[in-house]
């Protein structure tokens, strides 16, 4: 009875080498499981800037239908949020955006704007985001128009 009593004592917690095998086979799983997490992390962040594009775009053709032209670049964005300065033009029907602030892209970057625009077909506008570098004019950002037409024009 008092051999059992011993080897119950000695063997209350893990050894060394039991720890290390554990801890080494989450590294494995870890290393396996997270690349494809992350990936997925990115095409998320990717569809979710094309989301918000695109609802800015349909605030800018409500603003267009009501001023009867889409704000210029030196205006921006911020003219879907604010009422205009000049007290003659009462056609603005605002704010065309639900919220007091314009949404930061995925990454914290602000959305890039200009009219009349440089890439898109037509009389539509640019919208853009700068991607996850923060870089204007990389291979990483999200753009309103094609970049098919953007490849074609380089």
């Amino acid at each position: 009875m008092q051999r059992s009593t011993r080897r119950n004592r000695r063997r209350q917690g893990f050894t060394l080498m039991e720890m290390l095998l554990v801890l080494a086979i989450l590294v494995v799983l870890m290393g396996l499981v997270a690349p494809r997490i992350l990936g997925t992390q990115k095409k998320a962040d990717v569809s979710s800037s094309k989301t918000q594009i695109g609802l800015l775009k349909s605030a800018l053709e409500r603003y267009a239908l009501d001023m009867k032209d889409f704000p210029q670049t030196e205006q921006g964005l911020a003219a879907l949020a604010k009422s205009p300065t000049d007290k003659e033009d009462t056609k603005w029907e605002g704010p065309y955006v639900s919220t007091a602030e314009l949404p930061k892209d995925p990454w914290g970057h602000d959305y890039q704007y200009e009219y009349p625009a440089t890439h898109s077909e037509g009389d539509s506008p640019d919208i853009w985001s700068l991607g996850p570098d923060g870089e204007d004019g990389t291979d990483d950002d999200v753009v309103s128009w094609s970049k098919e037409v953007q490849q074609a024009a380089k």
